[in-house]
């Protein structure tokens, strides 16, 4: 290890520090965007392709959307305020047809995002119970949260381009759009 350089531990914990979450408020803000960002990709799925799945014994397109809303109504939500993990599962009896499936994410966001902000920022550093009752720091349940929906999110564009679906940008640039303006930057730099 060079002089004057921390250790890797050092640059983790620096990191994990920044996920933290502090005040609920923060929370709702950060992971209504997140959830904006996955309601987009949902709406490109084509409604006849809503029962689609990649392989047998995959989650379906409606399964992972109805899954993300589920859990995070009936998992997460319902952990962090106290309660006990309520997920019963993901299947069209939930919600068929892609604009019902749409409509039910969205009242599960809704229900979810109404429970947590009744939460204190106090209550953000208590221990509450995981899915399976082991105890664990609110907020980092609530970020585990975040994670699963990311995740599964990860799934919808990766089976909706096997489907060749187009689906919106993650941040509103294109893989080509960002290397055209890279390629930009390069060249203006060489004509310097």
């Amino acid at each position: 290890m060079k002089a004057g350089k921390p250790p890797l531990a050092h640059w983790m914990c620096a990191t994990m520090a920044l996920m933290e979450v502090q005040t609920i408020q923060s929370f709702l803000d950060y992971f209504g965007k997140i959830h904006e960002r996955t309601m987009r990709v949902v709406a490109s799925i084509p409604a006849d392709n809503i029962e689609w799945r990649a392989a047998p014994g995959k989650f379906t397109l409606g399964d992972l959307a109805r899954h993300i809303a589920a859990t995070e109504r009936n998992v997460f939500a319902e952990c962090a305020c106290g309660g006990r993990n309520r997920y019963a599962g993901c299947g069209p009896e939930l919600a068929t047809g892609r604009d019902e499936v749409v409509r039910f994410m969205e009242r599960m966001h809704r229900e979810s995002m109404e429970m947590l902000a009744k939460l204190s920022d106090e209550a953000l550093q208590q221990k509450c119970q995981s899915a399976d009752g082991t105890p664990m720091t609110t907020w980092k349940l609530l970020r585990s949260m975040v994670e699963h929906e990311v995740h599964h999110r990860g799934e919808l564009y990766a089976y909706l381009g096997l489907l060749g679906v187009t689906v919106p940008p993650l941040y509103g640039l294109t893989s080509e759009q960002l290397r055209a303006i890279a390629d930009r930057g390069k060249d203006a730099a060489k004509s310097t």
